[in-house]
């Protein structure tokens, strides 16, 4: 995951320094904030003559036309709307380059993205646009979550509240690029707080509830449909390699695999017809509880002596709650 630098969260030097200071810990990107405000283009200038490190602008206006001669002078490699101020019919001038994003913020739809089929990515705002040192609000978590179902192609970007538990559970849903100000810039150095956001976790604030795939959206077949062919079509739609295994109560019965179903074909060799589903379940998987913390996740993850892709998540009364996944984790660095 990219980390984007919210170059005016540091308003105790002046811009030079904090763009050196940003570059000499190579940040991926630097975010500009423009409030309706044209004279950030004369700092885009001048960060220009300092560095090419990527700019990410983004524009909150009700009247974005006044910026599209500027962005023509001078090009972004992310330009941001914000979705809130746009009036209908609002697009792009097709010579403009960069990468195109839509902002919204947490109460809105991702819905609205449909209407803006040009844009490469969406951008989240986690906390309220212009507060510097929000607090991550965790309904966006689902939010990250439907985005990626209703438009697997595009990227998704996140401003507000991000720390370094956040980061991880941001890595971990997928999402491309973060941006990061007041946490950067209240940390000891840019450096230790870079190291926190890309590769340790943090205190823990949010439970596994808050950021897993839910029952409903997860793969499953029911223990008192369990057949081969049940199996093979749970793990087919899912995509995930693997599904779970519930009763009716929704109680927790166990997971079959991509890798479950390999074995159980080279047991069954001479009769694949002989293959008992029964036998490809395995009944005492490694799972997680839907009120540990992040922390207290990657403690059971250390433990496990194998490699760990995916676990399922329950509650105190073993009722299959969800999932987590952690295939965008390799994605997230792409």
């Amino acid at each position: 995951m990219k980390i984007s630098a919210s170059i005016y969260s540091d308003n105790k030097r002046p811009l030079k320094e904090v763009i050196e200071d940003l570059i000499d810990h190579k940040v991926d990107l630097l975010h500009v904030d423009c409030n309706d405000d044209v004279l950030v283009f004369e700092d885009i200038d001048k960060i220009r003559e300092w560095t090419d490190t990527p700019i990410d602008l983004h524009i909150i206006t009700e009247t974005p036309e006044k910026y599209f001669d500027l962005l023509r002078k001078t090009p972004v490699e992310y330009l941001t709307f914000q979705y809130e101020q746009l009036k209908e019919g609002f697009a792009i001038p097709a010579d403009i380059t960069g990468k195109k994003g839509l902002a919204v913020i947490t109460p809105t739809s991702v819905d609205v993205f449909e209407n803006f089929p040009e844009m490469d990515f969406i951008l989240i705002m986690a906390t309220i646009p212009g507060q510097s040192g929000g607090v991550f609000d965790a309904h966006n978590f689902s939010k990250i979550r439907n985005f990626r179902n209703k438009f697997p192609g595009k990227a998704i970007h996140v401003d507000g509240g991000v720390n370094g538990e956040v980061s991880f559970i941001l890595r971990n849903l997928g999402v491309r690029s973060s941006v990061s100000g007041s946490y950067l810039f209240k940390a000891p150095s840019i450096g230790h707080a870079l190291m926190d956001l890309t590769t340790r976790e943090m205190d823990s604030h949010y439970k596994i509830k808050d950021f897993m795939i839910p029952i409903g959206e997860a793969p499953t077949v029911l223990i008192e449909e369990l057949s081969n062919e049940n199996i093979l079509k749970a793990i087919e739609q899912g995509n995930l390699g693997f599904c779970l295994v519930i009763n009716r109560e929704g109680k927790l019965e166990g997971l079959t695999s991509n890798a479950d179903i390999r074995k159980g074909l080279l047991r069954n060799l001479s009769d694949f017809n002989a293959m008992s589903p029964e036998k490809l379940v395995n009944k005492t998987p490694v799972s997680l509880d839907e009120e540990m913390t992040v922390i207290e996740m990657m403690k059971v993850i250390r433990e496990c002596k194998f490699q760990v892709t995916y676990l399922p998540v329950k509650d105190s009364v073993n009722r299959a709650k969800g999932i987590v996944t952690f295939v965008n984790l390799i994605k997230g660095e792409l």
